[in-house]
C-alpha cells in the first residue's frame, strides 16, 4: 500500500509540475482552450434561452376546438373529457359563448357597437382550447379531435407551429455541430501543448522505457497534466461567461423592446450546474484524449 501511495504520489506530483514547469505553454494553452470555451459558453447560453422561449411560446400555442351552438352542457362536458384523453394533449380550458363574445368585444374595444344585439341572440361558440405535450403531435392530435361527434371546426397556428419545430430541430443541430468542432479544437491544442512538453523530455522518456517503465506509468503524468489544463481552462471561463452573460442579459432585459415583447431569459444561476457540468467533462475529457494524442510517438521506442 505504501509503495502504491508513493506512486500515485509521483505521478500526481509529475504532473501537477508539468503545469507550472512549462508556463509559457500553458498559459498560451489556457488563453485558446478559455476562448474556445467562451464561444462555446455564449452559444450554449444561446441555444438555452432559444429553447426556454420556445418552450413558452409552446405552453401559450392552443388549438381552439369550436363546438357546435346546439350542443347540450351535458355533451359539452363530454367532449372536454374525449379532448382530455387523447394522447399529446396536456391541458385544456373551456371559453364559453359569453367569454367568446366578452373577448370579441375586447377586441373591437370602442367600435363594440358592431356586436350590438349579440348579447340577446349569441352566434359565437363554446370553444376549449387544447394545449399540447408536442408540438409534433398537432396533426395528429386535431385528426383525432375532428373524429368527435358534435365538433363544428378547429383553428390552429399551423405556420407557427412548423416554425418553432423547424427552428427547435435547427438550435439543437447547430448545438451539437458547435460542440464536436469545439472537441476537435481543444484537442488540437492540448495535445500539441502537452507534445512541447513531451518532446523536451524525449530521452528522459526513452530512459525509462530501457530501465523497464510501463507506458502507463510514463503516460500518466502527461495525462494529468493535460486534465489539470482542461480544468483550470473550464473553471476560468465559467466565471468570465457568468459575469458577461450577466451583464448582457441586464442590459438586455432593461431595453424597452424587452418590456414590449414581454421577454423572459434564463438567469445564469439556472443554468450554472448543466454548464459547470458541461465544462468540467469537456476540460477532463479532452485532456485525456490530447495527452495520448502526443505520447504516441514517444513510447514506441
Amino acid at each position: 500500500m505504501i509503495v502504491r501511495y508513493n506512486v500515485v504520489g509521483y505521478l500526481l506530483g509529475e504532473g501537477f509540475r508539468n503545469v507550472f514547469k512549462n508556463k509559457k505553454s500553458t498559459i498560451a494553452s489556457l488563453c485558446i482552450m478559455c476562448a474556445t470555451m467562451l464561444i462555446f459558453g455564449f452559444f450554449f447560453c444561446i441555444g438555452e434561452n432559444i429553447n426556454h422561449i420556445l418552450d413558452t411560446i409552446e405552453g401559450a400555442q392552443g388549438i381552439s376546438v369550436f363546438i357546435k351552438n346546439d350542443t347540450s352542457e351535458e355533451r359539452i362536458k363530454e367532449i372536454g373529457e374525449e379532448i382530455l384523453a387523447i394522447e399529446g394533449v396536456n391541458k385544456i380550458e373551456y371559453r364559453s359563448k359569453e367569454d367568446a363574445l366578452n373577448q370579441m368585444k375586447d377586441w373591437l374595444k370602442d367600435k363594440q357597437y358592431l356586436l350590438a344585439g349579440y348579447d340577446k341572440v349569441n352566434i359565437f361558440p363554446a370553444s376549449y382550447v387544447v394545449t399540447l405535450t408536442d408540438l409534433n403531435l398537432s396533426q395528429s392530435v386535431q385528426e383525432q379531435i375532428l373524429k368527435i361527434n358534435d365538433i363544428k371546426s378547429i383553428e390552429s397556428s399551423e405556420k407557427t407551429i412548423s416554425t418553432l419545430i423547424s427552428l427547435a430541430k435547427g438550435i439543437q443541430i447547430g448545438t451539437a455541430v458547435f460542440l464536436v468542432l469545439l472537441i476537435v479544437i481543444s484537442v488540437f491544442i492540448i495535445s500539441n501543448t502537452i507534445k512541447l512538453t513531451v518532446h523536451a523530455r524525449r530521452k528522459e522518456i526513452s530512459i525509462m522505457k530501457y530501465v523497464g517503465a510501463t507506458n502507463s506509468f510514463i503516460r500518466w503524468p502527461f495525462i494529468i497534466e493535460g486534465i489539470t489544463i482542461g480544468i483550470l481552462s473550464a473553471l476560468i471561463s465559467v466565471v468570465l461567461i457568468g459575469i458577461l452573460y450577466n451583464i448582457i442579459t441586464t442590459n438586455i432585459m432593461a431595453s424597452e423592446l424587452a418590456a414590449t415583447i414581454n421577454l423572459s431569459l434564463l438567469s445564469f444561476s439556472d443554468m450554472f450546474t448543466l454548464i459547470m457540468i458541461v465544462y468540467v467533462g469537456l476540460g477532463i475529457g479532452i485532456g485525456i484524449i490530447g495527452s495520448t494524442i502526443s505520447m504516441r510517438k514517444y513510447l514506441k521506442v
